[in-house]
């Protein structure tokens, strides 16, 4: 009997050390899934590479001018009688401009005539446009006093009208004559022009030159108005170039790589090199990337190579 009851109390202790031992077990395997790293995907969107027609352009202020001005003076000295124009008026060559009375003729008055009827004298000067043009400037009126050669007022030849555009000198093999350039006006309107000649003479503080381009708009425009050229310096056709937010650099902008992904879930670190880059779009030199190679375009900013990833729709 007492045989029989170290036995069972012996079955019991083993049995309760099982349980401790699985009981234990279960714990360690619960609290090790706890403490396991969790992999977080980053939601991202593609895109792949594209081909087309890439420029490499850059814009300069093209500053509006009348390049050639005439100048009214007076042809004797006395008292403007009559002015005839006005600022700002538009005015044909032969146009009758001002009268001017001489001094003489002021003075005498028509003493002269009532002596001699036959005599006809006025004393009147009538002074004309030389040419067409706009009055930029009319500095006197009638009755003041001028002397001969005076000036009165100037006039703006409207054929000379350009833009003025200061192109650094060293980017002078990117122009030619004739060559077509886009103007843009504040305000978002566009013109087209021509080069139409290069100035003589460079800066001698910015080592600019002036380019005068010639431009055909049916509203006038007024001198002094500041534009946007647009030059293109290189052209490529069939390029293959990437959005450009999907090329990513260093702080110091000397490396420049792409997230591609290499499965639905995994991005990788490819260095590129660029080439023409415009304000959308980057040519990418190498790698060559095909078709359906598939590049984060969103989201890839702070992302380690080999990274976790989530494509989402855009």
């Amino acid at each position: 009997m007492k045989n029989l009851s170290s036995t069972y109390f012996k079955l019991l202790a083993l049995s309760c050390a099982c349980l401790v031992l699985t009981v234990s077990a279960c714990n360690h395997d619960t609290a090790a899934a706890d403490d396991a790293p969790v992999q977080s995907q980053t939601p991202v969107t593609v895109t792949s590479i594209s081909n087309g027609t890439m420029a490499d352009s850059i814009s300069l202020n093209a500053t509006s001018s009348f390049m050639q001005k005439s100048y009214v003076k007076a042809n004797a000295i006395g008292y403007i009688q009559k002015v005839y124009i006005k600022p700002g008026q538009y005015v044909n060559a032969g146009q009758l401009l001002f009268t001017i009375k001489t001094k003489e003729a002021q003075s005498i008055g028509n003493t002269i005539n009532v002596l001699d009827t036959t005599f006809k004298f006025s004393g009147v000067n009538r002074i004309k446009a030389a040419s067409s043009g706009y009055i930029t400037q009319l500095l006197h009126q009638v009755g003041d006093y001028v002397q001969d050669g005076e000036q009165l007022a100037a006039i703006s030849d409207k054929e000379s009208f350009a833009f003025v555009m200061q192109l650094p000198y060293e980017l002078q093999s990117t122009l030619r004559n004739n060559q077509d350039i886009m103007l843009t006006l504040p305000g978002g309107r566009t013109l087209s022009g021509r080069v139409a000649s290069v100035l003589p003479s460079v800066d001698t503080l910015s080592q600019t030159q002036g380019v005068v381009i010639k431009v055909n708009s049916a509203d006038p425009i007024p001198e002094n108005l500041v534009a946007r050229a647009h030059i293109i310096k290189s052209a490529k056709s069939n390029v293959p170039s990437l959005p450009k937010s999907a090329v990513l650099t260093n702080e110091t902008q000397t490396d420049f790589w792409v997230m591609k992904l290499i499965s639905d879930t995994t991005a990788i670190k490819v260095p590129v090199q660029k080439g023409i880059e415009t304000k959308s779009q980057v040519e990418i030199l190498s790698p060559k990337f095909g078709p359906a190679d598939r590049i984060v375009i969103t989201g890839n900013y702070g992302l380690a190579d080999t990274a976790k990833v989530k494509i989402v729709k855009p």
